[in-house]
């Protein structure tokens, strides 16, 4: 069976229910800038990965759940029928936030996106992840989905945090 389809040739894509709209349309903007954060998800496993601190490990296996709710996030922007992120899915996210958050001392400065390999990859995540949430906005996706995404923004920003305090680095702060 080959990949190519030629069905896109001339700009258009079928959504999941089987609609054919144009390849710039508000929806598919939506799905394909998540897409783009799963990969960069991705990335950011293989740099938490190389980092090889023991004490990490439970966010590489969050990631992991993260990689397949995106799948499932992606799934739902294309306007599959079903049920893909549910509200159990953000009060995951809250709690994952919280139990990073307790181990944190308290911000007092804006952070810059500095750091090591996987502290970086975070913050790639977390900006290609605020694009996604504007895309899915002017997508005018529901309301939960909105949810994970900006749950998900903030969980990548207190990772960030997690892993230079777990791993001994210095976090890199704004000076005005």
């Amino acid at each position: 069976m080959a990949i190519y389809t030629k069905t896109g040739d001339q700009g258009e894509t079928s959504l999941a229910n089987g609609e054919r709209i144009s390849k710039t349309d508000s929806r598919i903007e939506a799905y394909g800038t998540v897409d783009e954060l799963n990969s960069w998800v991705g990335m950011l496993r293989a740099a938490l990965n190389a980092q090889n601190v023991s004490a990490l490990t439970k966010y590489e296996e969050q990631l992991a759940q993260i990689q397949n709710k995106l799948f499932n996030l992606g799934a739902g922007l294309s306007e599959a029928p079903g049920e893909w992120i549910s509200d159990n899915d953000v009060k995951q996210m809250e709690s994952w936030i919280d139990a990073m958050q307790s181990l944190l001392p308290q911000q007092h400065a804006f952070i810059l996106p500095m750091g090591s390999q996987a502290v970086t990859s975070c913050h790639v995540c977390r900006t290609v992840c605020r694009r996604a949430e504007r895309r899915m906005i002017e997508a005018n996706s529901s309301l939960l989905y909105r949810q994970y995404i900006n749950r998900l923004s903030d969980y990548l920003f207190v990772l960030s945090r997690a892993i230079s305090y777990q791993s001994g680095e210095a976090e890199y702060v704004w000076k005005n």
